[in-house]
């Protein structure tokens, strides 16, 4: 058994795919899941399974889409992989600019051409840094629009993904290792 991440797109963002946080858990404990909790409102899930991650996938995919009455984006990493990428700290040259936000972009897949890094976005204030697996280092600039590094993410990698703050994935696993 091994305990596992999962990263849900768009659940209670900007008042689309709002579920109250016991409401999914429930999903993940049908979904044969073991240990579940969440971790903020924003569709971060730490569980335990024995099951391959594609058969996990499946079982959440239909719990959830049953919860959310569509498909929902789930992006599953065991919780070595976050603790392994916390250690290394991809943003450790960063952190002292006081005006930039990091985050990370959970792909689904790999994309299928590696691309070019450092990718910009000058319009949307943004620049991936570099990719490691199937994660994305973004920085972001000050925009009035937002953070919108997940559209810049997809469609510059033409694959799903979905994007955590750097300092919520150091939590996650502060968090889940505490339990």
């Amino acid at each position: 058994m091994s305990t596992h991440i999962a990263f849900l797109r768009a659940v209670n963002v900007a008042g689309h795919a709002v579920v109250k946080m016991d409401a999914l858990c429930g999903a993940f404990t049908a979904a044969g899941c073991r240990n579940v909790r969440s971790f903020i409102q924003s569709g971060n899930v730490i569980f335990d399974s024995s099951a391959s991650e594609a058969a996990t996938l499946l079982r959440l995919r239909n719990e959830i889409r049953s919860l959310l009455g569509k498909e929902p984006g789930i992006f599953l990493r065991t919780l070595n992989e976050i603790a392994q990428l916390v250690e290394r700290d991809p943003f450790h040259e960063f952190k002292s600019q006081q005006d930039v936000k990091l985050y990370v972009a959970f792909l689904a897949e790999k994309p299928r051409v590696k691309p070019q890094f450092p990718l910009l976005s000058p319009k949307e204030g943004l620049e991936a840094l570099a990719m490691s697996g199937r994660e994305v280092f973004i920085l972001s600039h000050p925009n009035p629009r937002g953070f919108t590094g997940n559209n810049f993410i997809e469609k510059e990698l033409q694959v799903s993904a979905t994007c955590r703050n750097w300092n919520t994935i150091t939590k996650i696993v502060k968090f889940a290792e505490s339990k």
